[in-house]
């Protein structure tokens, strides 16, 4: 199956995560997977086999202290020990006469290479392979060949598993390509360079050499040349070719297209020595291209390091499409949650502000909204909230909310907390919306002033009121169960309080301030603090320096509504 001509069924299996494990089920050699505390977490048949031990009655226990035995039967000390030391995680090692203790008492003679898996420059675990140590007794040689081949598809393992994680920790296309990049610079090859296709143009996404390089050498990112017929390894891999390693000869010789010759300037002007060009993705769907390169000819690239970077390529092409097709459906969530949110009317002398902020790229769209509108008995309707989900789910049941709050409000002429409580009995019948929070509030009294607001808080974060003489207050009352609770019979309660001349009423959602790293109540006292400081500021103006004001690193999307009263 894999022998086909474009490697089109084998490409497919090695791409998923169940071929891998199919894969170490069928290693003719033991696999255990160590936590930092070198804490067997997992092992593959053949170790259970050779070990006379099921996997159950290993996992959990201190793998050093279970198997490892001198050659005459004695348990060794964890002090100084080569194998617990790769256990661990503080060195790579290897062993070629050691023992290991049967399930039966009887001890093994095993050849054993372990390696650490490290990730951000932490230490996550390791990986031991071992195998029965020949019966007859090896040559120097051939013992030290055995010992390096296990050495080495440990630590390809532990390269393939550092790489997976490094491409699962961001769903930003651009952030995980950069981290990509300098990890392969620091670990496989002196340059690498990112090649997307979109449609028929091919874009260098990311060039990382190492450090202390010509930053002037990663101008090479940008557009490059169409794709189009030529012989050029770059232009086959994107065509859907195999992986390509090239040497000094492959890298002198002449272009015969356009992205042929962007791509020999590029390897040319990193003096390149040897060179490999993979695909990203399989076979039926090449999105773009890795090419790692090397710079000295001490060290050129081989025929296991082409296998190991083809393998990274299909990864990184997995991962691409999963952050791509992440991308769409947020896109798709923010233009629906931007067009449900209503346009503001200006109620008299009141005037209204609104800002809806979406989370940063790579985090998930919420279901922030906020609303005003007129009601009939001539009071002016304000409402924030937050719909519990962070993807398209929210945004369409955040649309759904609205709708149903506005005609609630309409149609029943009473205190805000009434609303709410229809809204939370028809919640179950009429959307799948588990839970969410909200503010409902009626600003209320003649054209002329003064006026009053009337609220309730369905586990929604207190309104604000900042005064033009510097003061800002939470109104903390008024504060009852959030939407979808249905804890007890209790009805919810309502809040009252004057709205001073002048005074600027803020409502907002959590992402104003939750900020990760920091505690809720430092976040509000900041809101607290800005919002008095930015009082007499017009309308506008205090909306916007709220939102810049705010420190970096939050994950959420913010909407926000103020209302100014006249003074």
């Amino acid at each position: 199956m894999f022998q086909d001509a474009a490697g089109g069924e084998g490409r497919r299996w090695a791409a998923e995560p169940a071929f891998w494990w199919e894969a170490l089920d069928h290693l003719g050699a033991g696999l255990a997977v160590v936590a930092p505390s070198g804490l067997v977490v997992e092992v593959n048949p053949a170790a259970e086999e050779l070990l006379g031990r099921t996997a159950a009655a290993m996992t959990g226990e201190d793998l050093h202290g279970l198997l490892h035995r001198h050659p005459g039967g004695t348990a060794g000390a964890h002090e100084d020990c080569p194998l617990y030391a790769a256990l661990t995680g503080r060195a790579p090692a290897h062993g070629g006469e050691d023992g290991f203790l049967r399930g039966d008492g009887r001890s093994v003679q095993v050849a054993w290479s372990g390696a650490p898996v490290t990730r951000d420059g932490r230490a996550a675990g390791a990986a031991l392979l071992f195998a029965r140590a020949a019966a007859r007794p090896e040559a120097p040689e051939d013992r030290t060949s055995h010992v390096t081949a296990l050495e080495d598809l440990t630590d390809r393992m532990a390269l393939v598993a550092e790489i997976t994680a490094v491409l699962t920790q961001t769903l930003d296309t651009e952030e995980a390509l950069s981290r990509l990049g300098r990890f392969l610079v620091s670990r496989l090859a002196d340059w690498a360079a990112i090649d997307l296709c979109a449609e028929d143009e091919v874009r260098r996404v990311a060039v990382t050499g190492p450090e202390g390089r010509d930053a002037g050498r990663e101008a090479w990112r940008g557009a490059l040349p169409a794709a189009g017929p030529s012989r050029s390894p770059l232009v086959r891999v994107l065509h859907g070719g195999e992986p390509v390693l090239l040497g000094p000869g492959e890298i002198a010789a002449p272009p015969d297209s356009p992205l042929a010759a962007a791509q020999a300037g590029f390897l040319h002007a990193l003096d390149a020595t040897s060179a490999v060009i993979v695909p990203l993705g399989a076979a039926r769907q090449v999105i773009g291209a890795l090419t790692l390169v090397r710079t000295g000819a001490a060290r050129p690239f081989g025929a296991a390091d082409l296998a190991l970077a083809a393998d990274i390529g299909r990864r990184v092409g997995l991962a691409i499409d999963n952050t791509r097709l992440f991308g769409r459906q947020r896109e798709i969530a923010e233009a629906m949650q931007r067009n449900l949110l209503a346009s503001l009317p200006q109620p008299g002398p009141l005037r209204l502000a609104a800002r809806y902020q979406p989370a940063p790229a790579g985090s998930q769209v919420g279901g922030d909204w906020y609303d005003a509108f007129p009601l009939r008995d001539g009071a002016t309707a304000l409402v924030i909230g937050d719909v519990i989900g962070h993807d398209l789910a929210a945004a369409a049941g955040m649309a759904q909310l609205h709708g149903m709050l506005r005609v609630l409000a309409w149609d029943r002429t009473g205190p805000p907390s009434a609303v709410v409580d229809r809204l939370d009995d028809a919640l179950p019948a009429i959307t799948d919306v588990p839970m969410a929070t909200l503010v409902l509030a009626r600003v209320e009294g003649p054209e002329e002033g003064p006026w009053r607001l009337r609220w309730t808080s369905a586990g929604h974060p207190p309104p604000l009121l900042a005064t033009p003489d510097g003061r800002a207050e939470y109104l903390e009352q008024g504060q009852s169960l959030l939407l979808g609770a249905r804890l007890g019979d209790g009805r919810r309660l309502d809040a009252t309080a004057p709205l001073p001349s002048g005074s600027t009423l803020l409502l907002y959602t959590d992402g104003l301030v939750e900020v990760p790293g920091t505690d809720l109540d430092t976040g509000l006292g900041r809101l607290r603090r800005h919002a008095a400081a930015l009082a007499r500021r017009p309308l506008d103006e205090f909306c916007d320096r709220i939102l810049a004001r705010m420190p970096p690193g939050s994950t959420d999307d913010i909407a926000l509504l103020a209302l100014r009263v006249p003074g």
